[in-house]
């Protein structure tokens, strides 16, 4: 009995130790950017029934301000008068509602508020992180996308070992199975989609910018993962600078 009970000890021991040394960078970042996704995904939809709810009491700003975020800081700091003033209008076409009715929608405006700042927090934990952990990868995808690859790999190390055309595709994989199962047109890209030298190709442009963006990554991550010497700056340069040349000659 009293063996069972030292075994059953010793394994708990391990247990803990086992889980302790689980927990890495990989799994922070991961779990960082999951949460950023899911406040931007809650911030979208409340300000979305903020912006109907106060409709009803100014439905001009609404039309004016299309900006989340500073629709909801002019909410906060100023009144029905001073946002026409701003706006040059003399009245609303609105409804005039008493205190006690607007009330709750400065309140949702101030707890959407909150929840930007928590985002920009994580941001901000995101860009400090990578530039850490993976600097390479991070300086020529971005933090927030270097997060997501990571996370669609599953580590760094995943990710340096991947091919740059599944790099390519991390972020589509459900239109990549929707392409094996019924033969729609394949994906181009996934979360590379998000890069501004994705988005500011052309149309036409936009597979082959990301395969050559893919292909940097790819070298960026085994870089980052095996301890290489810079190259990233270097890379981002000569990407810029050979679509830029393609689209000034088009």
């Amino acid at each position: 009995m009293l063996e069972l009970s030292e075994l059953r000890r010793k394994n708990l021991e391990l247990a803990k130790k086992r889980f302790k040394e689980s927990v890495n960078t990989d799994l922070l970042i991961i779990n960082a950017i999951n949460n950023f996704e899911e406040l931007q995904k809650i911030i979208n939809t409340l300000t979305k029934k903020l912006r109907e709810w106060y409709s009803l009491y100014f439905p001009e700003l609404d039309r004016e301000v299309q900006d989340n975020e500073a629709f909801v800081r002019l909410l906060i700091k100023k009144n029905k008068k001073e946002l026409l003033n701003e706006l040059g209008l003399k009245e609303s076409i609105g409804a005039e509602l008493n205190k006690e009715d607007l009330e709750p929608i400065i309140s949702l405006a101030r707890l959407i508020n909150n929840l930007i700042k928590e985002k920009h927090l994580l941001e901000e934990y995101l860009e400090r992180t990578m530039r850490s952990y993976c600097p390479e990868t991070s300086t020529i995808s971005g933090a927030l996308i270097g997060a997501k690859l990571l996370r669609g790999a599953g580590s760094l190390k995943k990710l340096a070992m991947m091919r740059s055309s599944t790099i390519q595709l991390l972020g589509a994989e459900k239109a990549l199975f929707r392409h094996i199962r019924t033969g729609a047109k394949p994906p181009k890209y996934g979360y590379l989609m998000q890069h501004p030298l994705v988005q500011n190709a052309k149309k036409k442009d936009k597979g082959r910018v990301a395969r050559a963006l893919a292909d940097k990554i790819f070298i960026c991550a085994r870089v980052d993962y095996f301890k290489g010497a810079p190259i990233a700056a270097r890379l981002l340069d000569e990407l810029e600078e050979k679509f830029k040349k393609k689209s000034s000659t088009e």
